[in-house]
């Protein structure tokens, strides 16, 4: 699809996540142009979407790298729209980006799988024009790093760095994401009209944590308290239609909000003409269909400091948070035989919540990735002895071969299950329509509005809208 960009396998100048301090001669991103030859920067070889599944330190299907562990399985809806990446030494030997996206729709399957592979492409190109904007378009010559551990007392200089470290970051996740939106809205073979997917990524370098959402899909770590006991913290926000903010925009846009009566606990976004689709969430990629009427993907971006005690991050689809709490899943997690065994466990768990609180309810699909954050994993025997082969774990390395992506070769596109339900307008639309792009982000808005315990045991679209009928003059 023309999306190339390059980076480097390793890097020297980055503080290492087990705390180990190396001083900073410079701003830092996450690109380092080393003196010696041996050593390649990040422009010296290109990285196409053929040349993904190649790639040694690339995982995305059920499986461990050196510092996580990936595991997904499809419910019983359909086909798995569930897909997962976890890519280490993504620009340098210290940094890691791992995203979990899940798909809806009637292509949301490739949706979800073509985010996977070109958001992580489109971030590195994004934070790659950021160099060479800042030096000049010398790129030997940067030197950016993910950590900034003042060792002075100058602290307006380091407030600075800081807030440029910040402002960097924020800049490619926005970008980047925007730019995956438009490809997939001129996509050739994926019709992402009424089909989209959730992301959930992070970019973890040395302590920084840089992480961009929209959807329902969430991040959590388990991090120790004062008494050494294991906690769970929510890194990321359920971006859902019933939160204000997100509902304010959708009416200003003429969109709708509204559950039904059969899901009082589900609210959903329809067109204002037409009792469809009914998008069970306020952000997506994909859904062009209501991006006029304020579903929007932009993402909401938060930047923070790990220290030592915390101890993972786990990236899941609601098909986890739908049965389980935070508390749980750190539980779970945390209390794991091996680490490598950690992601599948987890969704063991969720299988059987599934089957125990809603018999009478279809599965969805579940994937999760489970990061630790110390950068240390089980051995091979372990994984062995977890019902895992090297195989598996080599067959994400020469690709996989039901998954293409312009979903050509792909396997059976089944639909997922689509309930046609309809139900009177109860709520008034707006009088002002406004520019989505134009939405400002502030993640204090939503503090009292998690979604911890939200349960959508039902399709994130309720069914597809009738284009055929004329609609009403605005």
């Amino acid at each position: 699809m023309g999306c190339c960009v390059s980076t480097s396998s390793k890097s020297t100048c980055s503080s290492r996540s087990n705390g180990e301090k190396v001083s900073p001669s410079c701003l830092e991103v996450g690109f380092c142009g080393q003196k010696r030859a041996a050593r390649r920067t990040f422009s010296d070889h290109v990285i196409s979407l053929n040349h993904l599944p190649s790639i040694p330190t690339r995982i995305y299907s059920n499986g461990k790298s050196r510092a996580s562990c990936i595991f997904t399985q499809q419910g019983r809806k359909g086909i798995n729209q569930d897909a997962m990446v976890v890519w280490e030494d993504f620009m340098s030997d210290d940094t890691i980006f791992c995203g979990v996206f899940d798909g809806h729709g009637p292509h949301g399957h490739l949706v979800a799988r073509k985010v996977r592979d070109v958001l992580p492409l489109k971030l590195l190109s994004f934070l790659h024009s950021s160099e060479l904007k800042r030096n000049g378009n010398e790129s030997s010559k940067a030197c950016f790093k993910g950590n900034i551990k003042p060792d002075s007392g100058d602290s307006d200089k380091d407030c600075t760095a800081e807030d440029k470290l910040d402002s960097t970051w924020r800049e490619a996740f926005m970008k980047a994401y925007k730019a995956m939106d438009k490809e997939l809205r001129s996509h050739p073979n994926v019709d992402c009209f009424c089909s989209g997917s959730t992301a959930v990524t992070l970019v973890k370098q040395g302590s920084n944590l840089f992480m961009g959402n929209i959807g329902d899909s969430r991040a959590i770590m388990g991090s120790k308290d004062s008494d050494d006991s294991m906690v769970a913290i929510q890194l990321t926000v359920d971006l859902k239609p019933d939160l204000p903010r997100e509902a304010e925009r959708i009416k200003r846009c003429k969109g709708r909000v509204f559950a039904l009566q059969d899901e009082p606990e589900v609210h959903r976004v329809w067109l204002p003409f037409d009792d469809a689709p009914g998008l069970a969430m306020a952000r997506a990629f994909g859904d062009f269909c209501l991006k006029e009427y304020g579903v929007i993907s932009i993402p909401e971006f938060s930047h923070r400091l790990l220290t030592d005690k915390d101890q993972f991050i786990v990236l899941a689809s609601d098909g986890v948070w739908d049965v389980l709490s935070n508390e749980e899943v750190v539980e779970i997690v945390s209390s794991a035989p091996t680490r490598s065994s950690a992601a599948r466990i987890l969704v063991d768990s969720a299988a059987r919540e599934w089957k125990l609180k809603y018999p009478t309810s279809k599965m969805d699909d579940c994937a999760v990735v489970c990061l630790f954050l110390d950068g240390k994993m089980d051995s091979e025997s372990d994984y062995d002895e977890q019902g895992f082969s090297s195989a598996t774990i080599q067959s994400n390395h020469s690709g996989n071969p039901v998954e293409s992506d312009d979903g050509q070769k792909s396997e059976p596109s089944l639909q997922r299950n689509f309930t046609v339900r309809s139900s009177e307008e109860n709520e008034t639309n707006g009088a002002l329509s406004v520019n989505v792009e134009d939405v400002t982000l502030s993640a204090d808005d939503d503090q009292n509005w998690l979604g911890l315990e939200g349960v959508t045991r039902v399709n994130s679209l309720v069914q597809l809208p009738r284009f055929s009928e004329e609609r009403p003059n605005s």
